[in-house]
């Protein structure tokens, strides 16, 4: 018999991407249509190729990007393990946490690849979580370079901080506790800025995030914001009715960001939705 933590680490995790919900729906169609002896041969031939086509993206991307490092398989190996919802439970946490938060590798490289790409040597996150994207980016930042994290559960900020010090790289992350308007407030009082701010956090607050970057100057000049789930589910771009209050914050973000004169960006299909901000 297969026991509880096995079992657990062989559970694929829920779909949360348009891409893997898709497939999700394809692969129950095609199900359905298998049963269906009144149903076409063509209509069958067509729901295969469309879920052929959605299942092997994803696993062929990341078969085509570079590895992750063995600190940040480390990371998403025991978030994965985590049993979140317990910690919700007892207390040990104050949120729902859930291992799909993770950006994961992909995502997790190109962040890393933006950090090279613009030379950055400070960098904000504004969300760390189990500090995936945190560590990503790090790795790419020089020994001088700092990285400044904001999380609001002192748990996470714990669990992440212990994997940091497995990673030559995790000396450059600074992770401040409490909310992040609070601590984005912080540094602009100090007068910090940062080349590239990564926005993961409380979706109902990503405007105010956004604003506040840009408004109290955080943003260095030349400097970029990346922005997680503006696809969220593919909630944004479905009837408002059919959007949870979550997806409709990120609808009212990307309205928002795509009106503001001050910025240009580009919204990539990269997992949940990954945005590119520069500030003009």
């Amino acid at each position: 018999m297969v026991n509880t933590l096995n079992q657990k680490s062989l559970e694929s995790p829920r779909p949360v991407t348009p891409l893997g919900i898709l497939t999700e729906h394809l692969q129950a169609a095609a199900q359905l249509l298998d049963q269906e002896t009144s149903v076409s041969a063509d209509i069958k031939q067509h729901v295969q190729q469309a879920l052929k086509l959605a299942s092997g993206l994803d696993t062929y991307v990341e078969s085509c990007t570079s590895q992750e490092s063995p600190a940040l398989k480390a990371i998403a190996f025991k978030t994965s393990q985590e049993n979140w919802n317990q910690r919700f439970s007892d207390g040990t946490t104050n949120r729902h946490l859930e291992q799909e938060m993770l950006s994961g590798h992909v995502e997790g490289q190109a962040l890393k690849m933006f950090v090279h790409m613009t030379r950055a040597q400070r960098v904000l996150d504004i969300g760390m979580f189990t500090g995936y994207s945190a560590l990503a980016m790090a790795e790419a930042l020089p020994e001088e370079g700092v990285l400044v994290a904001c999380e609001v559960d002192s748990y996470v900020a714990t669990f992440a901080q212990e994997l940091f010090r497995e990673s030559p790289h995790g000396n450059k992350i600074q992770v401040e506790l409490g909310s992040a308007l609070q601590t984005l407030n912080k540094l602009a009082t100090a007068q910090e800025s940062f080349d590239l701010v990564f926005i993961d956090a409380d979706k109902k607050e990503y405007v105010q995030y956004f604003q506040t970057v840009l408004d109290s100057n955080l943003l260095a000049r030349g400097g970029f914001i990346c922005v997680d789930n503006t696809l969220l589910q593919g909630q944004p771009y479905l009837p408002p009715e059919e959007r949870s209050e979550n997806g409709e914050a990120i609808a009212q973000f990307n309205r928002v960001v795509a009106a503001d004169p001050r910025v240009e960006q580009v919204l990539l299909p990269v997992r949940d939705g990954l945005t590119i901000i520069r500030h003009l």
